[in-house]
């Protein structure tokens, strides 16, 4: 991935799935989603995003029920394809690292 230029496409890994464009993207975890900004990796690989992180609850959900949702600053490095991200929510909590690979497979954990 060349340096400055917006990271796109499919990526998935254990416990997490990542759908990008050029104008940022959508995250799926066990039991969590959230957003992230453009991931644009400088001249090393590495990069960092602000995003959202709503965690999810188990059962079904309640029609006009509002989830919950930190603020969330990513970062990671991108290497050919294979990422490295993990994430830092508003409240402390840390989330990763997750290990993706362009194009693979997203393995993830639903809350019942």
């Amino acid at each position: 991935q060349p340096a400055g230029i917006p990271v796109t496409g499919a990526w998935g890994g254990t416990h997490v799935g990542l759908t990008l464009d050029a104008g940022g993207g959508r995250l799926d975890y066990d039991c969590a989603s959230g957003t992230i900004g453009p991931v644009v990796p400088g001249a090393g690989g590495a990069f960092t995003a602000d995003g959202i992180h709503s965690p999810a609850a188990g059962g079904p959900e309640i029609e006009g029920q509002v989830r919950p949702s930190f603020p969330a600053r990513y970062s990671g490095t991108v290497r050919g394809d294979r990422m490295t991200l993990q994430g830092r929510l508003s409240n402390g909590v840390e989330l990763g690292p997750f290990a993706l690979r362009r194009g693979g497979e997203p393995i993830i954990f639903r809350c019942l």
